[in-house]
């Protein structure tokens, strides 16, 4: 069932994420997020976008901003375990033409976003997993974190969403066991560079938070229905 909430509403999981922001990262950080947070507009989805274009657009680089210092194992898991949330709050309310459109040939579409945030999540899982559970030293971490782009959803929305909670919270609760010994153990990548686990997963962090801020932006610059119809998918020159 889609939720009756509006985008920029208060998501039943928002409130409780909002007070592990609080509590996990700096004050400063908190009070400019929080500020955003609240200031969005509360009307229909099409207006609110056009009100807050620019407030998206800053939101997507405050998250990349929090992620220029160097994340404790803490902020790593909890910015892990968020961005299922973080998603689901930004695209359960579009439709199959919105997931489609892409605002021209060097976009992605919102669809082939939230795919690749998807199928990369049990790649990390099992990476995570190989490494802690098996002793696997060796393992592809550029393939796990970044896989293609190419692919459009394949199930439905609420499914996909529903699939990448249901995995991070997995890999979350692996991570929550770890001590310093877990995290520092080393894994060498094919192409011969070597990290520590929580090297990796800051990668992952990095990764799909900064594909958080692609998709908050995609969203608010889509096109408004037309009336009487459907917005119509962008052709190969993003008309």
């Amino acid at each position: 069932m889609v939720p009756s909430h509006r985008p920029g509403a208060d998501a039943p999981g928002l409130l409780s994420f909002r007070y592990k922001v609080r509590t996990s990262l700096r004050a400063t950080r908190d009070n400019a997020w929080e500020t955003q947070k609240t200031s969005r507009g509360r009307g229909k989805p099409g207006r609110q976008r056009q009100a807050g274009e620019g407030r998206s657009l800053a939101a997507g680089k405050l998250c990349l901003m929090e992620l220029q210092e160097e994340m404790s194992t803490s902020d790593v898991v909890l910015l892990l375990g968020s961005v299922p949330e973080r998603t689901a709050d930004l695209v359960y309310w579009l439709d199959e033409a919105r997931l489609r459109y892409r605002h021209g040939p060097a976009f992605p579409t919102l669809g082939s976003l939230i795919a690749h945030l998807v199928d990369s999540a049990p790649k990390v899982d099992a990476l995570l997993r190989h490494a802690h559970l098996d002793g696997q030293t060796t393992a592809d971490v550029r393939a796990a974190i970044d896989p293609s782009h190419d692919q459009e959803l394949t199930q439905p929305l609420q499914e996909a969403l529903e699939d990448f909670a249901r995995v991070r919270r997995r890999t979350v609760d692996l991570l929550h066991g770890w001590g310093h010994a877990e995290w520092e153990r080393a894994i060498t990548d094919p192409r011969g560079s070597e990290m520590n686990l929580l090297d990796v997963c800051r990668l992952v962090a990095k990764h799909e938070m900064a594909h958080v801020a692609q998709i908050r932006n995609l969203s608010a610059l889509l096109p408004e229905p037309r009336e009487g119809g459907p917005i119509r998918p962008a052709g190969v020159n993003g008309q």
